[in-house]
């Protein structure tokens, strides 16, 4: 039975502490992200807790961080993305092509490749650590280093204090 340690009585229903808990982390999470895409959230943890599970059973990863990083994407910063294998970027968000390149876990260096032949506006940097925690960094193309040749190689460490665009 429910009791006042546990629960409220709220509009004549009993509400756990654990549900009020989960609500105000959802409207937190909405707050920090509000191009969220609410459907995506649910496929993006399963698909996330599957990678991590898998890892900690086998010792191996699955081949999934690329899908992972788009679709964080698309649920954080509401990049559109594109069909499998669209030639030019990964996504849309407004009327900026994005590429999305993805850290992972298992990576010796926290860096990524571009390719500059690509068209994009903005690159979206995912990472996702040895604890399947996930951070990004949106950056415009414009903002990025100079390059010589038709590749960039970025390193996490070089944006750490750079805040995500919009």
């Amino acid at each position: 039975m429910w009791n006042d340690d546990n629960a409220i009585y709220d509009d004549g229903e009993w509400v756990t502490w654990t549900e009020i808990n989960s609500h105000l982390a959802r409207l937190e999470f909405e707050a920090e992200y509000p191009d969220l895409d609410v459907e995506l959230v649910p496929i993006f943890q399963k698909l996330l807790g599957i990678a991590e599970s898998y890892h900690a059973l086998t010792g191996s990863h699955l081949q999934v961080y690329g899908d992972l990083g788009e679709l964080y994407g698309a649920i954080t910063h509401g990049i559109k993305l594109h069909r499998n294998y669209a030639q030019g970027s990964d996504g849309r968000l407004g009327n900026d092509f994005v590429e999305v390149k993805t850290i992972t876990p298992f990576k010796a260096k926290d860096e990524i490749e571009l390719n500059l032949k690509r068209n994009f506006s903005k690159v979206l940097i995912v990472k996702i650590d040895e604890q399947f925690e996930v951070q990004s960094r949106m950056i415009d193309r414009k903002s990025l280093p100079k390059a010589k040749g038709g590749r960039l190689k970025l390193r996490w460490s070089d944006f750490e204090t750079y805040h995500d665009e919009d």
